[in-house]
């Protein structure tokens, strides 16, 4: 099913992104190995077949040619989420949102995602923390109640599907990913996808003592 991407990111400012790597990684560390992650994620949804593809984006960066960008509102990520899905929704086109923070991903493996639409009402992806590295919404406007379902918590995903299956939507699911919030994560997930941008900047930023 031929869908609209999103990207949901941020800026990858010192300080601000993936604080979680400090320590052992200074801010200015964290923040290379977010950017590459970025990169590498743009550059698969770019290569992955979509009616439109939007970067929700929190700060200033350049988006990819061709990209449209739009803001990030709201305080809570629940809440971003929801506006994100709803601020970018077009007439008759499914929504298929990712974050910035699994740079493995492939366009075989984003379009295996939105297939499954074909099938259901709704698509999630599980993370290996219990969280969803991704959200296809064949009707965008379901993603309002995510306002209600706690983020960053061991069953996120679960709450997420249980969400969804009470709106009486089929909800089906992608395969299970590792997004990188450690340390630990960012070297297990440069060893899985060793031809990155985000590889390479775990090797020259991410101190040895991370893998310890």
């Amino acid at each position: 099913m031929t869908v609209q991407l999103l990207v949901i990111a941020k800026a990858p400012v010192p300080g601000r992104v993936k604080t979680r790597l400090c320590p052992p990684c200074t801010p200015a560390q964290a923040a290379a190995i977010a950017a590459a992650s970025l990169s590498d994620t743009l550059a698969t949804a770019t290569a992955t077949p979509a009616v439109r593809r939007t970067m929700v984006l929190s700060g200033q960066y350049a988006a990819p040619p061709g990209w449209w960008v739009a803001p990030q509102r709201g305080t809570e990520l629940g809440e971003r989420l929801a506006h994100a899905f709803a601020d970018t929704a077009l007439p008759g086109v499914a929504s298929l949102l990712i974050g910035m923070d699994t740079p493995q991903i492939t366009p075989e493996l984003m379009s295996s995602v939105a297939a499954r639409l074909s099938g259901a009402d709704a698509v999630l992806a599980p993370a290996h923390d219990g969280g969803w590295w991704a959200l296809a919404l064949r009707e965008p406007a379901h993603a309002g109640g995510l306002t209600s379902v706690p983020m960053s918590t061991p069953d996120t995903c679960a709450q997420t599907a249980a969400l969804l299956s009470g709106r009486g939507l089929r909800v089906e699911y992608g395969p299970t990913l590792r997004d990188v919030d450690t340390a630990g994560d960012a070297r297990q997930v440069a060893a899985d996808a060793p031809q990155t941008a985000f590889a390479a900047a775990v090797e020259r930023h991410l101190p040895t003592l991370a893998a310890r």
